[in-house]
């Protein structure tokens, strides 16, 4: 028996999955109340005590693997030269490394900028601008401005690579820590992700971890330790494309609806197999996650009220309920379980709200010309019209009795030029094992991926 111990440190709760990796089997899981205060082995050693007492035997962990989206999880700042190319692809990147992006900024940066940059408490800055051979006075422009500020802030230069030299002089003269590595966007509208999310993911692990006081459990793991977004981002791609030795799922979309945030991580072709089109805008990842920081069930209750509007909840709900006052309930109280038949119903309707906005800011657009005596059609965004598996997580799907008509909101969609799935067949990670998979998945993918395969089976048909 092979024991891997694969730990999640989330916002709220530690959570630990034991694993048998020769037999593929999920052992023994446990949680328990994330310790940031108090340090956070406190909660993880009581988490762990929990696990031992379930498993009713002796354990030897093999392998310890640890992701972390404690204490705010990584936190970024995307600046570039056009808000529509350089900084979205910036963004891109970042959020496919699994950070949460509290701002962006394009072109010169201001003094009210650089103001802002500094009260923000960010983890990382990531400078980009300008196509290689392309615009480089932005990048310069920028980067002098944040010299001039001594930032203690880690930044990554992913830019423009004929100005090398000139940043690290910049940077050199006023000692700011900075990482250089290959443009985000080399040529127009080409994206480059994976370089700067290597770059993201070592600052995580060497800087950024110690900052938030879970180096202290930097000696329990075996090297890997990883943004809890990524690590589902990477399980998902991992069960879309399989490995030589075990085959892969297909296309899938990961919906993740949290207390803050809804999270969704795609992972599909882009090209459209009914209708020829002509593409516009910067290209789409094949992975590819997004965060809506104003759809969340507790934390941003209030934020998914004003934005979805009060006729969209009502429209979900099979009871009368007083929607502005329940949801400013579950703002409120943050951790609040619902009890009650009706508070159950009210959580699915905000579900509902949240996954049929996320999923529609996720996917791209049509537009159509008439020209010639025929329509032309240019897409911008991610097609996932076909994609055909959905793959719900977060406390609202695992608690629901029915989450495929959570997940199915993925479908309400009447405009026909919006990407959207048109039909999917749908699961619940009932065992909530997304993110320790993603763990165990570098240095396991055979084994991650069938144990998916063999948890994830609950479908909600």
């Amino acid at each position: 028996m092979t024991n891997y111990l694969l730990v999640d440190f989330g916002s709220t709760y530690t959570k630990l999955t034991l694993v048998d990796i020769d037999k593929c089997e999920i052992l023994a899981q446990t949680k328990n109340i994330t310790t940031i205060n108090e340090g956070i082995m406190v909660g993880y050693k009581s988490a762990l005590k929990k696990l031992k007492e379930q498993f009713k035997k002796d354990i030897v962990f093999e392998k310890v693997l640890a992701c972390s989206s404690a204490a705010g999880g990584l936190k970024m700042i995307s600046i570039g030269l056009s808000r529509d190319l350089t900084v979205e692809a910036g963004k891109r990147a970042a959020l496919g490394a699994g950070a949460r992006i509290l701002k962006t900024y394009s072109y010169e940066l201001s003094e009210r900028d650089l103001d802002e940059i500094e009260s923000l408490n960010c983890d990382i800055i990531l400078l980009s601008g300008g196509t290689n051979g392309g615009n480089y006075k932005n990048i310069l422009f920028n980067a002098k401005k944040l010299s001039s500020r001594n930032l203690k802030i880690p930044i990554v230069v992913a830019g423009n690579e004929n100005v090398r030299e000139e940043i690290e002089e910049i940077f050199e003269k006023e000692k700011i820590e900075y990482y250089i590595t290959e443009n985000v966007m080399p040529k127009v509208n080409i994206l480059n992700a994976d370089p700067v999310r290597n770059i993201i993911r070592e600052i995580f692990m060497n800087r950024i971890v110690q900052a938030k006081g879970i180096d202290t459990f930097r000696d329990y793991i075996d090297g890997i330790f990883l943004p809890t977004p990524a690590a589902v981002l990477k399980a998902a791609e991992l069960l879309s494309k399989g490995t030589k030795d075990e085959s892969g799922i297909g296309d899938l979309i990961v919906v993740d609806i949290g207390g803050a945030t809804t999270d969704i991580h795609s992972v599909s072709k882009n090209k459209l197999k009914d209708i020829e089109t002509r593409f516009e805008g910067l290209e789409e990842p094949f992975a590819k996650r997004t965060v809506e920081g104003d759809l969340g069930m507790r934390y941003s209750a209030i934020s998914l009220y004003e934005t979805v509007g009060e006729e969209k909840l009502k429209s979900y709900l099979k009871i009368n309920s007083e929607i502005y006052t329940s949801c400013k309930i579950r703002s409120e109280n943050i951790e609040m379980v619902p009890k009650s038949k009706e508070e159950y119903l009210f959580d699915e309707a905000m579900a509902k709200s949240a996954v049929e906005l996320a999923i529609k800011r996720h996917s791209g657009k049509l537009r159509k010309e008439y020209s010639n005596g025929r329509y032309i059609y240019y897409q911008k965004g991610k097609n996932l019209r076909d994609v055909l598996t959905i793959i719900g997580t977060g406390g609202v799907i695992i608690n629901s009795k029915n989450p495929k008509e959570i997940l199915s909101a993925v479908e309400n969609n009447k405009d026909s030029l919006i990407l959207t799935p048109k039909t999917a067949k749908y699961f619940s990670d009932d065992y909530y094992i997304l993110s320790a998979m993603g763990l165990l998945g570098m240095l396991k993918p055979n084994e991650s991926i069938k144990i998916m395969k063999k948890y994830l089976k609950w479908s909600c048909d």
